[in-house]
Protein backbone atom coordinates (compact mmCIF):
# COMPACT_ATOMS: atom_id res chain seq x y z
CA UNK A 1 0.00 0.00 0.00
CA UNK A 2 1.35 4.21 -0.04
CA UNK A 3 3.25 5.36 2.36
CA UNK A 4 3.50 8.85 3.27
CA UNK A 5 5.43 9.98 5.82
CA UNK A 6 5.05 13.17 7.74
CA UNK A 7 8.04 15.13 6.10
CA UNK A 8 6.53 14.49 2.50
CA UNK A 9 3.39 15.76 3.53
CA UNK A 10 5.36 19.10 5.05
CA UNK A 11 6.95 19.57 1.74
CA UNK A 12 4.09 19.00 -0.70
CA UNK A 13 1.64 21.73 1.72
CA UNK A 14 4.55 24.05 1.14
CA UNK A 15 4.30 24.02 -2.49
CA UNK A 16 0.53 23.60 -3.80
CA UNK A 17 -2.85 23.46 -1.92
CA UNK A 18 -4.89 20.64 -2.05
CA UNK A 19 -8.53 20.67 -0.66
CA UNK A 20 -10.91 17.63 -0.75
CA UNK A 21 -14.54 18.48 -1.80
CA UNK A 22 -15.95 15.60 -2.39
CA UNK A 23 -15.89 11.85 -3.32
CA UNK A 24 -18.74 9.17 -5.11
CA UNK A 25 -17.54 5.49 -4.45
CA UNK A 26 -14.14 4.53 -3.76
CA UNK A 27 -12.08 6.40 -6.43
CA UNK A 28 -13.79 9.35 -7.93
CA UNK A 29 -12.73 12.47 -6.11
CA UNK A 30 -12.80 16.32 -6.60
CA UNK A 31 -10.39 18.24 -5.29
CA UNK A 32 -9.87 22.70 -5.20
CA UNK A 33 -5.79 22.65 -6.08
CA UNK A 34 -4.78 25.89 -5.95
CA UNK A 35 -1.21 27.02 -7.26
CA UNK A 36 0.91 30.26 -8.14
CA UNK A 37 -1.42 31.40 -10.86
CA UNK A 38 -4.96 30.01 -9.71
CA UNK A 39 -7.68 28.23 -8.70
CA UNK A 40 -9.21 24.69 -10.58
CA UNK A 41 -10.80 21.96 -9.47
CA UNK A 42 -10.55 17.94 -10.70
CA UNK A 43 -11.11 15.85 -12.27
CA UNK A 44 -9.80 18.09 -15.09
CA UNK A 45 -9.47 17.91 -18.38
CA UNK A 46 -6.47 19.85 -19.95
CA UNK A 47 -6.20 21.57 -23.58
CA UNK A 48 -2.85 21.37 -25.05
CA UNK A 49 -0.66 24.71 -26.05
CA UNK A 50 2.73 22.73 -26.90
CA UNK A 51 4.59 25.75 -28.34
CA UNK A 52 2.28 28.42 -25.66
CA UNK A 53 -0.60 28.23 -28.02
CA UNK A 54 -3.65 26.21 -28.67
CA UNK A 55 -3.27 26.11 -32.29
CA UNK A 56 -6.22 28.29 -33.54
CA UNK A 57 -7.62 30.08 -30.26
CA UNK A 58 -6.72 33.35 -28.42
CA UNK A 59 -7.09 33.07 -24.93
CA UNK A 60 -9.98 34.92 -24.81
CA UNK A 61 -11.24 31.87 -26.15
CA UNK A 62 -9.58 29.55 -23.69
CA UNK A 63 -11.55 31.64 -20.49
CA UNK A 64 -14.53 31.89 -22.34
CA UNK A 65 -14.42 27.64 -22.42
CA UNK A 66 -13.92 27.22 -18.59
CA UNK A 67 -10.11 26.07 -18.95
CA UNK A 68 -8.56 26.71 -16.02
CA UNK A 69 -5.33 24.73 -16.60
CA UNK A 70 -3.70 24.11 -20.05
CA UNK A 71 -0.36 22.19 -20.60
CA UNK A 72 2.82 23.38 -22.84
CA UNK A 73 5.92 21.11 -23.84
CA UNK A 74 9.36 22.29 -22.91
CA UNK A 75 11.09 20.37 -25.61
CA UNK A 76 9.23 22.51 -28.37
CA UNK A 77 9.53 25.68 -26.36
CA UNK A 78 13.65 25.17 -25.68
CA UNK A 79 13.64 24.88 -29.32
CA UNK A 80 11.49 27.89 -30.58
CA UNK A 81 11.40 30.75 -29.23
CA UNK A 82 13.53 29.58 -26.79
CA UNK A 83 13.96 29.00 -22.83
CA UNK A 84 15.72 32.99 -22.36
CA UNK A 85 13.24 34.29 -24.60
CA UNK A 86 10.01 32.99 -22.48
CA UNK A 87 12.10 34.26 -19.43
CA UNK A 88 12.77 37.92 -21.01
CA UNK A 89 8.66 37.68 -21.47
CA UNK A 90 8.40 37.75 -17.71
CA UNK A 91 7.74 33.81 -17.98
CA UNK A 92 4.92 31.85 -19.79
CA UNK A 93 2.02 33.49 -18.63
CA UNK A 94 2.99 36.85 -19.50
CA UNK A 95 4.32 35.49 -22.85
CA UNK A 96 1.22 34.22 -23.67
CA UNK A 97 -1.36 36.76 -21.88
CA UNK A 98 -2.75 33.38 -19.57
CA UNK A 99 -4.00 34.20 -16.38
CA UNK A 100 -4.40 30.68 -14.80
CA UNK A 101 -2.70 27.58 -14.03
CA UNK A 102 0.31 26.05 -16.47
CA UNK A 103 2.11 22.36 -16.74
CA UNK A 104 4.91 21.64 -18.63
CA UNK A 105 6.14 17.89 -19.83
CA UNK A 106 9.55 17.43 -19.38
CA UNK A 107 10.33 16.45 -22.76
CA UNK A 108 10.73 12.98 -21.96
CA UNK A 109 7.60 11.96 -24.33
CA UNK A 110 10.07 13.00 -26.77
CA UNK A 111 12.34 10.18 -25.80
CA UNK A 112 9.15 7.89 -27.27
CA UNK A 113 8.08 9.82 -29.87
CA UNK A 114 11.08 10.96 -31.58
CA UNK A 115 13.23 7.72 -31.15
CA UNK A 116 14.72 7.18 -34.07
CA UNK A 117 16.43 10.58 -33.60
CA UNK A 118 18.13 10.61 -30.60
CA UNK A 119 20.88 9.13 -28.40
CA UNK A 120 19.93 7.84 -25.00
CA UNK A 121 22.87 8.14 -21.89
CA UNK A 122 23.14 7.60 -18.45
CA UNK A 123 22.83 11.05 -18.02
CA UNK A 124 20.62 12.11 -20.57
CA UNK A 125 19.35 12.44 -23.97
CA UNK A 126 21.39 13.45 -27.46
CA UNK A 127 17.93 15.47 -29.38
CA UNK A 128 18.55 16.54 -33.04
CA UNK A 129 16.43 19.23 -34.14
CA UNK A 130 13.32 19.14 -36.36
CA UNK A 131 14.26 22.68 -37.24
CA UNK A 132 17.69 22.45 -38.20
CA UNK A 133 19.55 18.89 -37.85
CA UNK A 134 21.35 20.51 -34.72
CA UNK A 135 22.03 18.22 -31.90
CA UNK A 136 21.22 19.01 -28.29
CA UNK A 137 21.47 17.64 -24.69
CA UNK A 138 18.32 17.14 -21.99
CA UNK A 139 19.15 16.17 -18.75
CA UNK A 140 16.91 15.42 -15.79
CA UNK A 141 18.91 18.52 -14.21
CA UNK A 142 18.18 20.87 -16.99
CA UNK A 143 14.61 19.90 -17.60
CA UNK A 144 13.81 20.91 -14.64
CA UNK A 145 16.10 24.47 -14.88
CA UNK A 146 14.04 25.03 -18.70
CA UNK A 147 10.69 24.34 -16.50
CA UNK A 148 11.46 26.34 -13.67
CA UNK A 149 12.98 28.84 -16.46
CA UNK A 150 9.37 28.81 -18.19
CA UNK A 151 7.69 29.49 -15.15
CA UNK A 152 5.14 26.98 -15.46
CA UNK A 153 3.07 25.96 -12.03
CA UNK A 154 3.20 21.99 -12.56
CA UNK A 155 6.86 20.83 -13.79
CA UNK A 156 7.45 17.38 -14.43
CA UNK A 157 10.32 14.97 -13.66
CA UNK A 158 12.25 14.05 -16.86
CA UNK A 159 11.30 9.88 -17.42
CA UNK A 160 12.21 7.56 -19.58
CA UNK A 161 9.06 6.74 -21.63
CA UNK A 162 8.37 2.53 -22.00
CA UNK A 163 6.39 1.31 -25.74
CA UNK A 164 3.65 -1.00 -25.79
CA UNK A 165 6.50 -3.71 -27.31
CA UNK A 166 8.88 -3.05 -24.51
CA UNK A 167 10.06 -6.75 -23.04
CA UNK A 168 10.18 -7.14 -19.79
CA UNK A 169 14.43 -6.60 -19.45
CA UNK A 170 13.07 -3.28 -21.73
CA UNK A 171 10.66 -2.07 -19.60
CA UNK A 172 12.61 -2.71 -16.34
CA UNK A 173 15.53 -0.48 -17.50
CA UNK A 174 13.63 1.84 -18.28
CA UNK A 175 11.98 1.98 -15.36
CA UNK A 176 15.32 2.03 -13.59
CA UNK A 177 16.32 4.97 -15.01
CA UNK A 178 13.22 6.69 -14.37
CA UNK A 179 14.15 6.68 -11.03
CA UNK A 180 17.61 7.76 -11.35
CA UNK A 181 16.43 11.08 -13.08
CA UNK A 182 13.57 11.30 -10.72
CA UNK A 183 15.96 11.62 -8.27
CA UNK A 184 18.58 13.75 -9.62
CA UNK A 185 15.20 15.87 -11.49
CA UNK A 186 14.24 16.69 -7.80
CA UNK A 187 17.17 17.45 -6.68
CA UNK A 188 17.67 20.43 -9.30
CA UNK A 189 14.13 20.99 -8.43
CA UNK A 190 14.84 21.35 -4.27
CA UNK A 191 17.78 23.84 -5.25
CA UNK A 192 16.04 26.11 -7.86
CA UNK A 193 12.03 26.08 -7.43
CA UNK A 194 10.14 28.85 -5.78
CA UNK A 195 6.37 28.68 -6.33
CA UNK A 196 6.74 25.20 -8.91
CA UNK A 197 4.98 21.96 -8.16
CA UNK A 198 6.68 18.65 -9.52
CA UNK A 199 5.04 15.20 -10.67
CA UNK A 200 7.28 11.80 -10.98
CA UNK A 201 5.76 9.69 -13.33
CA UNK A 202 5.30 5.98 -13.35
CA UNK A 203 6.82 3.59 -15.99
CA UNK A 204 7.02 0.00 -16.12
CA UNK A 205 5.62 -0.95 -19.28
CA UNK A 206 2.71 -3.39 -19.45
CA UNK A 207 4.15 -5.19 -16.80
CA UNK A 208 2.55 -5.17 -13.16
CA UNK A 209 4.91 -6.10 -10.91
CA UNK A 210 7.45 -3.10 -12.59
CA UNK A 211 4.74 -0.41 -12.18
CA UNK A 212 3.89 -1.04 -8.90
CA UNK A 213 7.77 -0.39 -8.17
CA UNK A 214 7.91 2.31 -10.35
CA UNK A 215 4.70 3.62 -7.74
CA UNK A 216 7.08 2.73 -4.86
CA UNK A 217 9.81 4.94 -6.06
CA UNK A 218 7.99 7.98 -6.77
CA UNK A 219 5.87 7.45 -3.43
CA UNK A 220 9.08 7.51 -1.86
CA UNK A 221 9.87 11.03 -2.97
CA UNK A 222 8.11 14.56 -1.48
CA UNK A 223 6.67 14.71 -5.14
CA UNK A 224 3.28 16.84 -5.24
CA UNK A 225 1.70 14.17 -8.05
CA UNK A 226 2.21 11.14 -9.37
CA UNK A 227 1.68 10.86 -13.42
CA UNK A 228 0.98 7.50 -14.97
CA UNK A 229 2.82 7.26 -18.47
CA UNK A 230 4.25 4.80 -21.61
CA UNK A 231 2.93 4.68 -24.44
CA UNK A 232 0.42 2.47 -23.13
CA UNK A 233 -1.50 5.60 -21.44
CA UNK A 234 -3.98 6.76 -23.89
CA UNK A 235 -3.17 4.58 -26.59
CA UNK A 236 -3.90 1.53 -25.56
CA UNK A 237 -7.47 1.72 -24.18
CA UNK A 238 -7.68 -1.60 -22.42
CA UNK A 239 -3.89 -1.40 -21.32
CA UNK A 240 -4.69 1.96 -19.84
CA UNK A 241 -7.39 0.20 -17.65
CA UNK A 242 -5.54 -2.43 -16.80
CA UNK A 243 -2.51 -0.10 -15.50
CA UNK A 244 -4.63 1.88 -13.43
CA UNK A 245 -6.30 -1.31 -12.29
CA UNK A 246 -3.19 -2.45 -10.78
CA UNK A 247 -2.09 0.68 -9.03
CA UNK A 248 -5.42 1.78 -7.65
CA UNK A 249 -5.57 0.46 -4.47
CA UNK A 250 -1.64 1.40 -3.76
CA UNK A 251 -1.66 5.18 -5.23
CA UNK A 252 -1.54 8.14 -2.44
CA UNK A 253 -5.10 9.25 -2.31
CA UNK A 254 -3.18 12.92 -0.63
CA UNK A 255 -1.74 13.36 -4.14
CA UNK A 256 -2.78 14.41 -7.81
CA UNK A 257 -3.41 11.61 -9.55
CA UNK A 258 -2.46 12.60 -14.10
CA UNK A 259 -3.19 9.88 -17.33
CA UNK A 260 -1.20 11.65 -19.32
CA UNK A 261 -2.12 11.47 -23.15
CA UNK A 262 -5.81 10.88 -22.37
CA UNK A 263 -8.67 12.72 -23.70
CA UNK A 264 -11.65 10.24 -25.38
CA UNK A 265 -14.64 10.59 -23.59
CA UNK A 266 -15.44 6.87 -22.94
CA UNK A 267 -11.69 7.10 -21.60
CA UNK A 268 -12.07 10.00 -19.30
CA UNK A 269 -14.89 7.71 -17.34
CA UNK A 270 -13.18 5.49 -17.17
CA UNK A 271 -9.67 7.25 -15.24
CA UNK A 272 -11.80 9.07 -13.19
CA UNK A 273 -13.64 6.25 -12.23
CA UNK A 274 -10.05 4.27 -10.58
CA UNK A 275 -9.18 7.84 -8.72
CA UNK A 276 -7.72 9.87 -11.80
CA UNK A 277 -7.39 13.54 -11.36
CA UNK A 278 -6.01 15.28 -14.58
CA UNK A 279 -5.43 14.41 -18.04
CA UNK A 280 -4.52 16.00 -21.46
CA UNK A 281 -4.50 15.12 -25.04
CA UNK A 282 -4.45 17.04 -28.37
CA UNK A 283 -7.08 15.12 -29.98
CA UNK A 284 -9.90 17.62 -29.40
CA UNK A 285 -7.97 20.32 -31.51
CA UNK A 286 -6.50 17.96 -33.68
CA UNK A 287 -9.59 16.56 -35.15
CA UNK A 288 -11.02 19.69 -35.22
CA UNK A 289 -8.87 20.78 -37.86
CA UNK A 290 -9.78 17.93 -39.77
CA UNK A 291 -13.63 19.24 -39.63
CA UNK A 292 -14.49 16.45 -36.95
CA UNK A 293 -16.94 17.32 -33.81
CA UNK A 294 -17.41 15.91 -30.51
CA UNK A 295 -21.04 15.63 -30.08
CA UNK A 296 -22.86 13.80 -26.74
CA UNK A 297 -24.46 10.66 -26.02
CA UNK A 298 -27.60 11.98 -27.48
CA UNK A 299 -26.55 13.44 -30.72
CA UNK A 300 -25.08 10.13 -32.25
CA UNK A 301 -21.43 9.93 -33.91
CA UNK A 302 -19.87 6.96 -35.99
CA UNK A 303 -19.63 3.49 -35.81
CA UNK A 304 -16.34 3.45 -34.53
CA UNK A 305 -16.39 6.09 -32.24
CA UNK A 306 -20.27 7.40 -30.94
CA UNK A 307 -19.06 10.64 -29.46
CA UNK A 308 -17.40 12.16 -33.23
CA UNK A 309 -19.24 13.62 -36.37
CA UNK A 310 -17.49 14.44 -39.08
CA UNK A 311 -19.50 18.14 -40.42
CA UNK A 312 -17.55 18.51 -44.14
CA UNK A 313 -19.94 15.78 -45.29
CA UNK A 314 -22.44 17.49 -47.70
CA UNK A 315 -25.60 16.48 -46.12
CA UNK A 316 -24.93 19.22 -43.18
CA UNK A 317 -24.79 21.87 -45.89
CA UNK A 318 -28.16 22.56 -45.54
CA UNK A 319 -28.69 21.88 -41.77
CA UNK A 320 -29.97 24.74 -39.59
CA UNK A 321 -28.91 22.82 -36.08
CA UNK A 322 -26.09 23.99 -34.00
CA UNK A 323 -23.45 20.94 -33.99
CA UNK A 324 -24.84 19.73 -30.74
CA UNK A 325 -27.68 20.65 -28.37
CA UNK A 326 -26.05 20.07 -25.07
CA UNK A 327 -23.22 22.41 -25.93
CA UNK A 328 -23.25 26.05 -25.01
CA UNK A 329 -20.25 27.55 -26.47
CA UNK A 330 -19.34 30.70 -28.70
CA UNK A 331 -20.00 28.56 -31.71
CA UNK A 332 -23.36 27.06 -31.05
CA UNK A 333 -25.00 29.72 -29.75
CA UNK A 334 -24.33 31.63 -33.18
CA UNK A 335 -23.71 29.31 -36.36
CA UNK A 336 -25.15 26.45 -37.69
CA UNK A 337 -23.72 23.22 -38.59
CA UNK A 338 -24.62 23.98 -42.24
CA UNK A 339 -22.72 27.54 -42.24
CA UNK A 340 -19.60 25.18 -40.25
CA UNK A 341 -19.76 22.42 -42.77
CA UNK A 342 -19.67 25.35 -46.09
CA UNK A 343 -16.28 26.68 -44.00
CA UNK A 344 -14.55 23.63 -44.09
CA UNK A 345 -15.25 23.04 -47.80
CA UNK A 346 -14.00 26.18 -48.91
CA UNK A 347 -11.56 26.11 -46.78
CA UNK A 348 -11.73 28.71 -44.72
CA UNK A 349 -9.52 29.54 -41.78
CA UNK A 350 -12.33 30.30 -39.14
CA UNK A 351 -13.86 26.83 -39.31
CA UNK A 352 -10.57 26.00 -37.50
CA UNK A 353 -11.35 28.09 -34.89
CA UNK A 354 -15.03 27.94 -34.67
CA UNK A 355 -14.94 23.65 -34.43
CA UNK A 356 -11.58 24.10 -32.04
CA UNK A 357 -14.38 26.28 -29.78
CA UNK A 358 -16.79 23.78 -29.62
CA UNK A 359 -14.53 20.26 -28.93
CA UNK A 360 -12.89 21.73 -25.88
CA UNK A 361 -16.01 23.43 -24.95
CA UNK A 362 -17.77 20.07 -24.81
CA UNK A 363 -14.40 18.45 -22.95
CA UNK A 364 -14.91 21.31 -20.34
CA UNK A 365 -18.41 21.04 -20.25
CA UNK A 366 -18.37 17.08 -19.53
CA UNK A 367 -16.12 17.69 -16.54
CA UNK A 368 -18.19 20.47 -14.90
CA UNK A 369 -20.86 17.60 -15.36
CA UNK A 370 -18.62 14.67 -13.93
CA UNK A 371 -17.63 17.00 -10.96
CA UNK A 372 -20.86 17.71 -10.41
CA UNK A 373 -22.33 14.41 -10.60
CA UNK A 374 -18.96 13.49 -8.02
CA UNK A 375 -20.26 16.16 -5.48
CA UNK A 376 -23.31 14.84 -5.75
CA UNK A 377 -22.87 10.81 -5.28
CA UNK A 378 -24.04 10.37 -8.98
CA UNK A 379 -20.85 9.51 -10.59
CA UNK A 380 -21.99 5.94 -11.63
CA UNK A 381 -25.37 6.88 -13.01
CA UNK A 382 -23.53 10.01 -15.22
CA UNK A 383 -21.34 7.05 -16.34
CA UNK A 384 -23.89 4.97 -17.40
CA UNK A 385 -25.78 7.23 -19.30
CA UNK A 386 -23.20 8.54 -21.36
CA UNK A 387 -21.41 5.07 -22.30
CA UNK A 388 -24.96 3.90 -22.77
CA UNK A 389 -25.36 0.80 -20.67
Amino acid sequence: MYTTNESINRIMKDTIKLEKIAQSGKYARVFEVTTEHGKFETPVFMPVGTTGSIKSLSFRDIDELGARIILANTYHLFLKPGIDIVKEHGGINHFMNYNSTILTDSGGFQIMSLSKNLKIEKDGVWFRSYLNGDRFFISPELSIDYQIGIGSDIIMAFDHPSFISDTFEEAKYKKEHTKDWLMKSFDEFKKKASYQNIFGIVQGGNYEQLRKESLDDIQNMPVNGIAIGGEAIGYDKNQTIQTLDWIKDYIDPNRLHYTMGVGDIDDIFEVVSRGIDMFDCVSPTRIARKGTAIVSFENGGNKTNRFRKDITKSIYLKSFDKIDPWCDCFTCRNYSIGYICHLFRSHELLAYNLLSIHNLRMMTKLMEEIRESIKLNTFEELKAKWMNY
